[in-house]
């Protein structure tokens, strides 16, 4: 399995960006997609995740009604629309990869197996 992120640069602060994590190296819908984050000097933390075979969401409080995440079932893509930007949400992001079905949504880094190599998104003031 590989996954690898994109669309990660400088922006300004109220603008926005789309990342893409496209996935490859398995087959199937069951899995769930997960995006972190991780800023200078913090720990890592669980932006958002989708289940693509059902379309449940998860985002984290700080960039509910901000981010949103989508697919592209065809293309093994899972995207982050981040609008309304902060320099708060300065970080490098990593999407992550989990397989099988789940009661809940899986919401913590050890749960997530396969992950990308991360990409910077910075937002200026």
């Amino acid at each position: 399995v590989h996954l690898v992120e994109s669309g990660g640069t400088l922006v300004q602060a109220g603008g926005s960006l789309r990342l893409s994590c496209a996935a490859s190296g398995f087959a199937g819908d069951l899995y769930v997609t997960g995006w972190f984050r991780q800023a200078p000097g913090k720990e890592r933390e669980g932006v958002s995740c989708m289940s693509v075979s059902d379309d449940l969401t998860w985002y984290a409080d700080s960039v509910q009604g901000r981010f949103t995440v989508s697919k592209d079932v065809a293309k093994n893509t899972v995207y982050l629309q981040m609008n309304a930007l902060k320099p708060e949400d300065t970080a490098i992001y990593y999407c992550a990869v989990t397989f099988g079905t789940r009661k809940d949504l899986p919401l913590r880094e050890d749960e997530y197996s396969c992950w990308g190599q991360g990409t910077q998104v910075t937002v200026s003031s």
